[in-house]
């Protein structure tokens, strides 16, 4: 009789299941699937604890104190030869970043190319170079490839005009790497653009010299622009003892 009864109570089992009844003295308790849906739907609405997202955060890189100067100077180099951030880039025939030792301990900084200098990508290679080469060679009795010189402005001003005010700010950024990465043990400001851009104020240059300035540490020497020479000999005598103070600083004599 048992074995005949056992298909009945499964049929029972299964439709006190069926009816939701969840629990059965003296047996086991089922669930009914009606409950596992709701349980499962009630999982799926319970709110989600946040996610937490792993964010790599990477520091700005800096440039090592040990950067090699050369290899910044041609770096800058390449990027004055590209840039186009002003309007002397339309009327520009080459960009003269500037040339010599990247150990310099002498930087020259002028206030920006000539025709000379526009043809050939080289600075001061006009009259006025001339000029600031015989000071370097006969005066200072050093070779010009020894030092380091530059202009603030690195394409040409049409005319040779003073350079506008915009354009001198949109070749700052490159003069600045130049001399982070020379760090010479004294700057030479040529002329009154060179000195207002360095010093950051626009007295007349005869108050600027005979004076030690300063730029981020380094030595600031502001004398005549040979181009001015060239118009006034008579400022040569003032300038050559522009130059002395200039070797003093940077620890070289006339050998």
């Amino acid at each position: 009789m048992t074995g005949a009864m056992e298909p009945s109570l499964k049929r029972y089992l299964k439709s006190l299941q069926a009816a939701g009844v969840r629990r059965i003295p003296g047996g086991t308790e089922p669930t009914a699937p009606s409950a596992r849906r709701s349980a499962t739907r009630a999982e799926r609405e319970q709110p989600r604890p946040p996610v937490a997202l792993a964010v790599a955060v990477t520091a700005p890189t800096a440039a090592p104190d040990c950067a090699d100067p050369a290899a910044v100077l041609a770096d800058v180099a390449r990027r004055v030869a590209d840039c186009t951030r002003c309007a002397l880039a339309a009327t520009r025939t080459l960009t003269v970043p500037g040339e010599g030792d990247p150990r310099a301990r002498i930087v020259f900084v002028g206030e920006g190319p000539g025709a000379d200098e526009d043809k050939s990508g080289r600075p001061f290679v006009g009259r006025a170079g001339q000029l600031l080469e015989d000071i370097i060679v006969k005066g200072m009795r050093s070779r010009r490839d020894a030092v380091f010189i530059a202009n603030v402005v690195k394409c040409r001003p049409p005319g040779n005009r003073v350079p506008a005010p915009d354009e001198v700010a949109a070749c700052a950024g490159f003069l600045d790497e130049q001399l982070a990465a020379l760090r010479p043990a004294v700057i030479c400001a040529l002329g009154s653009t060179a000195a207002s851009r360095l010093l950051g104020q626009s007295r007349p240059l005869g108050q600027l010299r005979g004076i030690t300035h300063d730029w981020r540490g380094i030595p600031v020497i502001v004398t005549y622009h040979p181009a001015y020479l060239l118009r006034n000999p008579a400022a040569k005598r003032p300038t050559w003892s522009d130059i002395q103070r200039v070797m003093d600083l940077a620890g070289v004599s006339p050998s």
